[in-house]
């Protein structure tokens, strides 16, 4: 496995590449992430990962500076899984100059839920994206399903700039207890990490009340976001959309998803379970 490090280096390994499956991330890698290269390998190759974290993404306060770097350890879980070449570029290759032009996503998709309480991140999160894209010119690019306001920003990118990469969705992979795999689970303490996966239990008593029949979608959230609060958790939203649009349900959505970031000490957790509608839950 190759790991480059400068833009020169990338277009010279990718030269002639047609096939190329492409997977983004910030590193500080777990399994989540080894089974994102696993589904790229059956959609392309080679298989790229990039390794960035992007300051453009992070906002004032937020843990550009602590977020976890670790290299060494990414590459060897890469080479194990398959992956085919890793760009591992520093700040100054990927933004050589100020980033002046941004892309500016839908308000639509991004005014509110992790919108509302991180402005600017999908502005960050769309721009190094398309630079990335620019770069390894994939024919395929997968993104994992936890970050699924973000999967759906990226999607959307692609079909209004008309870019001739399909995005594959990869599941989200879980802990035995139910915690969505996330780099930064790594900041939680003893007590935090037990307590974790509330959050994913709390939406889950959503979509299974929706099932059973309950209509009041706002009340259902706000009952899983007092659940939380009472047990410790500083609650950014719990809310339920249509999942193609990120808007309130409507009666033709063909698949829901109920989504939920909170607080649990200093870590900021976030996760979602999407499902199909039947007739009767919309």
């Amino acid at each position: 496995m190759q790991v480059l490090h400068t833009v020169a280096e990338l277009r010279t390994a990718l030269a002639g590449q047609t096939g190329t499956a492409f997977v983004p991330t910030m590193g500080n890698l777990h399994a989540g992430h080894v089974s994102l290269v696993e589904l790229a390998k059956r959609h392309g190759h080679p298989v790229v990962a990039s390794i960035f974290v992007n300051p453009l993404q992070f906002g004032a306060g937020e843990d550009f500076e602590r977020y976890p770097r670790t290299l060494a350890a990414d590459c060897e879980q890469l080479a194990a899984a398959g992956c085919d070449l890793v760009f591992a570029p520093d700040v100054d290759a990927l933004y050589p100059v100020p980033q002046d032009f941004t892309v500016q996503p839908s308000e639509a998709l991004t005014r509110d839920l992790c919108g509302a309480f991180r402005p600017g991140h999908f502005a960050g999160v769309a721009t190094v994206v398309l630079k990335l894209f620019n770069l390894v010119q994939p024919r395929v690019a997968v993104f994992g399903k936890k970050d699924f306001q973000q999967l759906r920003v990226i999607q959307e990118l692609v079909r209004q700039f008309n870019l001739p990469i399909d995005i594959v969705a990869g599941d989200t992979l879980r802990e035995s207890d139910g915690l969505a795999m996330s780099s930064r689970n790594a900041y939680l303490g003893t007590a935090e990490r037990i307590q974790a996966p509330q959050l994913q239990r709390e939406l889950a008593a959503v979509v299974a009340a929706v099932r059973a029949g309950e209509r009041d979608f706002e009340a259902l959230c706000a009952t899983a976001g007092r659940h939380l609060k009472m047990a410790g958790w500083r609650v950014d939203y719990v809310a339920l959309r249509d999942a193609a649009t990120l808007q309130s349900p409507m009666p033709d959505s063909a698949r829901l998803v109920v989504l939920g970031a909170a607080w649990l000490g200093s870590t900021r957790l976030i996760d979602n379970i999407e499902w199909e509608a039947g007739s009767g839950e919309r």
